[in-house]
């Protein structure tokens, strides 16, 4: 057995589970944040046999779309009376960051 922890952009989670339980995944979600951009985000945890871990990752794959964004970084401290007008910086966001650990024992009570 393994579980499957996947935290993916709070945009992508929905597609996402919605294909996770078509196959038949039982998944729990837990709200989450972080990241470069302190966006929400969405960690997934999933119990599998070992022989579904690759079709799942292949899910997530298809779900999981990296996105590119413009965000305004902060100015750096400036003398008094200068004017730091800050460009857009261009960042990549989304997709998905999966972790597969070995699960000795997994109980659904």
């Amino acid at each position: 057995m393994k579980l499957v922890l996947a935290v993916v952009q709070r945009q992508d989670a929905g597609e996402l589970l919605d294909a996770l339980t078509a196959q038949g995944h039982r998944v729990t979600r837990i709200s989450s944040e972080g990241g470069f951009l302190r966006e929400g985000n969405v960690t997934l945890l999933i119990a599998v046999d070992d022989h579904h871990v690759e079709p799942l990752l292949q899910n997530v794959r298809e779900h999981c779309y990296t996105r590119t964004r413009y965000i305004s970084p902060l100015p750096p401290v400036a003398e008094s009376g200068e004017f730091y007008p800050p460009s857009p910086v261009e960042v990549q966001v989304g997709g998905a960051t999966v972790f597969v650990l070995r699960a000795e024992d997994v109980a659904r009570l």
